[in-house]
C-alpha cells in the first residue's frame, strides 16, 4: 500500500509562484508513475502533470505547459510541482496521485491541497 500527503497549497497573486509537494510512503517500489491532478469547482478532474519513475518522462496539460515542473525526487518518496505565472484558472484542488506498475490507472490518491490564485 501506498500514502500520499499533499503541503505547499496556499493563497497567491496572479503571476506568482507556489511549490507543491507530496509525500509518499509505503510500497513506493513499485510506483511506475506519479502525477498531479486538479479539479475546480463544477469542472472535471483534470490530468495536470505526470512523470514516469523509469525514464523520467513527463506530460503536461497544454494549459501549464511551460509555466509548471514536475519533479520526483528520493527514490519516489517526493513529488513536487513547481508552478509558475499562476493564473486565475489555476485555481483548484491539487491532487498528488500513484500508480503501480500495471495497474489499470492511478491507484493512489492523496487528500488534495488547495491552491488560490487571486488577481
Amino acid at each position: 500500500q501506498v500514502q500520499l500527503v499533499e503541503s505547499g497549497g496556499g493563497l497567491v497573486q496572479a503571476g506568482g509562484s507556489l511549490k507543491l509537494s507530496c509525500a509518499a510512503s509505503g510500497r513506493t517500489p513499485f510506483i511506475s508513475a506519479m502525477a498531479w491532478f486538479r479539479q475546480a469547482p463544477g469542472k472535471e478532474r483534470e490530468l495536470v502533470a505526470a512523470i514516469l519513475t523509469h525514464g523520467g518522462t513527463t506530460r503536461y496539460a497544454d494549459s501549464v505547459q511551460g509555466r509548471f515542473t514536475i519533479s520526483v525526487q528520493n527514490a519516489k518518496r517526493s513529488l513536487h510541482l513547481q508552478m509558475n505565472s499562476l493564473k486565475n484558472e489555476d485555481t483548484a484542488v491539487y491532487i498528488c496521485a500513484a500508480r503501480d506498475k500495471g495497474a489499470s490507472g492511478y491507484n493512489y490518491w492523496g487528500q488534495g491541497t488547495q491552491v488560490t490564485v487571486s488577481s
